[in-house]
C-alpha cells in the first residue's frame, strides 16, 4: 500500500486534520496501532500526521474515506509530494551563489572522483552504522509466548522496528512490565515515544535482528487486520503457551467493566470481560482456548468480540490465565 504516500498532499487546518483522522479511526474501531497498520505506516508517523508536522497524502485520505464513508473535508489547498522542497532549495542556492560565487561544480568531476574513492577504499570500509545490533534471541517460553500476545493484540512492526502501543495513564504500570520483558527476553533497552496529542505511549524497540526473529516465531509485519492474523502453531500445540499468549492478547485488547441491572428496586453489579478483535482466525483461537478451560464465552453479534459474562467464569478467568495488567486486576477486584 507504499502507493497511498506517493501523490499530491492535502493542507488541512491542524485541528481538521487531526479530526478527521481520528473520526475514521473510531467509525472503524481501530486502535492506534490497527489504524496505522491498516495504512501500513508506523504509529510514529500516525502521530505526525495527527499533529500534522507531516501534510496527509490525498490518496490516504480518500481510501479512509472510502473504507469509513467519512467525506473528506475541505483542504485550503492542494500541493505537490515535495511542495517545499523548491523554496528550500532556491534558499541554498542563494546562498552558495553569495558565498561561493557559483552553485556546485562539475558533476562528471565529482562523480569520477567518487567512483575512483569507492573502487579504492570506500567498499572495503566497514561502517558502525550499517552494522545490524545483535539481539538475545531466547527459547520458546512462557515469557516469549505472553510477549506473542501483546504484539497480536496492541503491537506493530514495520521491517526495521516493533512498536506496542499503549495507555500511559490507564496502563502505566503495564507498560513498565511490557518494558522489562522485552528488556529480559532480548536484552534490548526498549524507548518511550508519547503522543503528544493523545494519551498513547509506544513502546519502540528499532532492531532489524529483532524484526527477523520476530518473523521466525510467527508474528507478521504490515497490516493485522489485513493479513488476517493468528496465533502461532507452536504456541497453540502447547497448553501452557496458548494460557500465558491469551493472557496478553486479552492484557493489551481486552477490558474488564462493571454491569448494572436493577430488579424489584434493587441494584445488582458484577464483573464482565470483553476481548475485541478484527482478526477472525484470532477471535476463534482465543475462543477455543478459553473454552478449553472450562469457560463459556460467547461472541457478541457483531463478530467482533468474545465475552465472559458470569461471576463463576470470571472467576476462572483470573484463577487460572490471569493477568499482567494491573488495571484488570484492580477493576477485577474493584
Amino acid at each position: 500500500m507504499a502507493e497511498l504516500l506517493s501523490g499530491k498532499r492535502l493542507d488541512f487546518n491542524k485541528d481538521v486534520q487531526k479530526g478527521f483522522l481520528e473520526e475514521c479511526r473510531l467509525k472503524l474501531n481501530l486502535s492506534n496501532s490497527e489504524f496505522a497498520s491498516l495504512l501500513e505506516i508506523s504509529v510514529r508517523t500516525l502521530t505526525d500526521w495527527k499533529r500534522k508536522k507531516f501534510l496527509l497524502p490525498e490518496k490516504v485520505a480518500k481510501f479512509l474515506s472510502q473504507k469509513s464513508g467519512i467525506k473528506i473535508p475541505e483542504p485550503e489547498r492542494l500541493v505537490d509530494r515535495f511542495w517545499y522542497a523548491k523554496k528550500g532549495a532556491r534558499k541554498g542556492a542563494l546562498s552558495m551563489l553569495k558565498k561561493y560565487g557559483r552553485v556546485g561544480g562539475d558533476p562528471e568531476l565529482r562523480k569520477a572522483a567518487w567512483f575512483r574513492w569507492w573502487e579504492k577504499t570506500g567498499k572495503f570500509q566497514k561502517r558502525k552504522i550499517f552494522a545490524r545490533k545483535l539481539i538475545t534471541k531466547p527459547n520458546k517460553s512462557v515469557e516469549l509466548a505472553e510477549f506473542v500476545g501483546i504484539m497480536l493484540g496492541d503491537g506493530g512492526m514495520t521491517n526495521n522496528q516493533i512498536t506496542i502501543s499503549l495507555n500511559r495513564e490507564t496502563d502505566y504500570e503495564y507498560m513498565m512490565y511490557v518494558k522489562n520483558l522485552l528488556s529480559k527476553l532480548f536484552d534490548v533497552e526498549p524507548s518511550l515515544r508519547e503522543d503528544r496529542d493523545s494519551l498513547a505511549t509506544d513502546i519502540v524497540v528499532s532492531r532489524m535482528e529483532l524484526v527477523d526473529f520476530c518473523k521466525s516465531i510467527g508474528l507478521k509485519v504490515g497490516n493485522k487486520i489485513k493479513q488476517q492474523v493468528d496465533i502461532p502453531s507452536w504456541i497453540k500445540q502447547n497448553e501452557k503457551f496458548m494460557t500465558v499468549c491469551v493472557r496478553g492478547l486479552v492484557d493489551t485488547d481486552g477490558s474488564v467493566f462493571n454491569h448494572k441491572y436493577r430488579v424489584g428496586g434493587k441494584i445488582y453489579s458484577y464483573k464482565k470481560m470483553d476481548f475485541s478483535s478484527c482478526s477472525k482466525p484470532l477471535l476463534n483461537s482465543v475462543y477455543v482456548a478459553i473454552k478449553k478451560q472450562g469457560l463459556r464465552p460467547r461472541v457478541t453479534k457483531d463478530g467482533k468480540k468474545i465475552r465472559l459474562e458470569s461471576i463463576e467464569d470470571m472467576k476462572k478467568y483470573f484463577s487460572i490465565i490471569g493477568s499482567s495488567n494491573p488495571k484488570h486486576l484492580k477493576r477485577y477486584k474493584m
